[in-house]
């Protein structure tokens, strides 16, 4: 009898492991005809990441713009609108379906936009501003270059 259930708690643990792998590093992805990994989403989700990425869009030209202008408590203000306070609207299910690196570079890049916000706000360098700007898109571009949107099936 202490065989079985340490058989079935085995299996029962496996399972757990299994899903955690899958929704924690793998996510819900397939390749796509141009070699991108294709996160599978539903409408919805899709709809709230392409959100979020015109969040980041909109910030990176109000950023410009406020640094071109020498405006830097507007620059400020843009790049804290999508810091990671801007994280805690995505939904568990989400992340769930998303594969482990593509959270590192969302995470990564509202880390970096909250960096420039107190960068921008303290030091009230344009220039510096720009720079930060600059490395921060290498995450976009990375991410645009590796991953596209499909809708799940």
């Amino acid at each position: 009898m202490c065989k079985l259930c340490w058989t079935l708690l085995l299996l029962v643990l496996l399972a757990i492991g299994g899903a955690v792998y899958k929704f924690g590093f793998l996510g819900s992805v397939e390749i796509a005809p141009d070699g991108r990994q294709a996160l599978q989403l539903t409408v919805d989700e899709r709809n709230m990441v392409l959100g979020e990425m015109r969040g980041f869009l909109v910030a990176v030209q109000n950023i410009i713009d406020a640094t071109n202008r020498e405006d830097m408590e507007a620059a400020a203000v843009a790049a804290h609108k999508v810091g990671m306070a801007a994280q805690g609207a995505i939904p568990p299910g989400l992340i769930g379906k998303l594969p482990l690196e593509f959270k590192k570079l969302g995470f990564s890049t509202h880390k970096q936009f909250d960096a420039l916000s107190l960068d921008a706000a303290q030091l009230g360098d344009p220039q510096h501003t720009r720079e930060q700007l600059a490395e921060l898109m290498s995450n976009c571009l990375a991410c645009h270059a590796t991953y596209s949107l499909s809708l799940a099936d």
